[in-house]
């Protein structure tokens, strides 16, 4: 199997570490890849280490003339599919690729940037469901979830980030972004003395929640780390981990909580919403609770057996759809059909791209 992936990702975020991680998993599996994307440092030197070779690409309005490069690519790789990852690489794809092209849907996205895909994947149930609701072809439709991406790292004290070893300590690994819920954390925290609270994650808002945190009087327990690439050693190091978002389609925060066996509490975005079993495997709020989601934090952090309870459901649903291995032998499974499948006829005008296409 020759996979070209085609990746037009920020320099840091959830879904190019996802990306990331699985194509050194793949590499694993002997798996033959070549990646077309943005050379980002972080990436680039997890491509070095996988010992994949890489093609810069910008992905800016100049490049979209360009696109016959990425043709080039994959006739010369000789790819036997390319994995475009999400909407702004998909949509950079030109006609007349040489080998089916598979698109991948982390989220709900238009899917106007997918018309020269031939197979797509959500990372949920209810996203590809979406996706066959909206015109796919469900026999062009999969589902890949995503795993937990923990690459070891050194062990972590406390004390390196300021924080006693006695307080309660709430872990949110995340974007600083509207979407994100990041103020709804900080006001819940706001209502709990004593609870320490790291956020490790960067974004546009990082001046609006300091100054938050400043104003809601716990900015001497709020500690902002930035973008981390140690998050497996910030997940033991802390005591529940959480995901307040206003939208999330699915969160791999989630799958990487119960896999540290830590106390997920979320908010019922739709990711948690399909995953998340309220009181089983995690606890679940409303989306801008924060006095609800300052309850479930206390309920995490002070009830043992709740905590004991979730904690065991969280990990007994992380080994039954989203282990590493399971996930990448589904990815691989999937790269085998779209590419037996083959590829579609091309069609003029995107209407009901995906209805009624046969392969050509």
């Amino acid at each position: 199997m020759r996979v070209l992936h085609i990746i037009a990702g920020a320099p840091t975020g959830g879904a190019e570490t996802f990306s990331q991680d699985a194509i050194a998993a793949l590499a694993e599996r002997g798996v033959v890849q070549h990646v077309v994307g943005r050379p980002h440092p972080i990436a680039l030197a997890c491509y070095r280490a996988a010992g994949m070779s890489f093609t810069p690409f910008g992905f800016s309005a100049f490049d979209r003339v360009r696109g016959g490069t990425l043709r080039e690519a994959a006739v010369s790789f000789n790819a036997d599919i390319v994995h475009a990852w999400m909407a702004r690489a998909a949509s950079f794809v030109p006609r007349r690729m040489p080998c089916p092209v598979l698109g991948w849907f982390g989220g709900y996205y238009d899917l106007k940037y997918y018309r020269r895909a031939d197979f797509l994947v959500g990372v949920t149930r209810d996203i590809a469901r979406d996706l066959v609701a909206r015109g796919a072809a469900a026999d062009r439709v999969g589902v890949v979830h995503t795993f937990g991406t923990l690459p070891d790292s050194p062990l972590l004290s406390r004390a390196d980030l300021a924080t006693p070893d006695t307080v309660p300590v709430v872990l949110v690994l995340s974007r600083l972004h509207e979407k994100k819920g990041i103020d709804t954390i900080l006001r819940a925290v706001a209502k709990l003395p004593g609870v320490h609270l790291w956020l490790a994650g960067d974004g546009p808002q990082r001046g609006r929640y300091e100054a938050l945190a400043q104003t809601l009087g716990i900015a001497d327990r709020t500690r902002f780390l930035g973008w981390r690439t140690d998050r497996k050693s910030l997940l033991a190091a802390c005591d529940v981990c959480a995901l307040p978002s206003r939208y999330e389609p699915f969160g791999t925060v989630i799958p990487e909580a119960w896999s540290m066996q830590k106390p997920l509490v979320a908010t019922r975005a739709a990711g948690a919403r399909q995953y998340v079993v309220d009181g089983q495997s995690g606890l679940l709020c409303d989306i801008d609770d924060a006095a609800g989601l300052a309850g479930a934090l206390h309920v995490a952090i002070t009830d043992g057996i709740t905590r004991s309870r979730i904690v065991a459901g969280g990990q007994a649903a992380y080994l039954a759809e989203f282990e590493r291995g399971q996930v990448i032998g589904t990815l691989i499974a999937t790269y085998e059909k779209a590419t037996e499948m083959g590829k579609l006829e091309e069609q003029k005008f995107f209407g009901s791209f995906f209805q009624k296409r046969t392969a050509s």
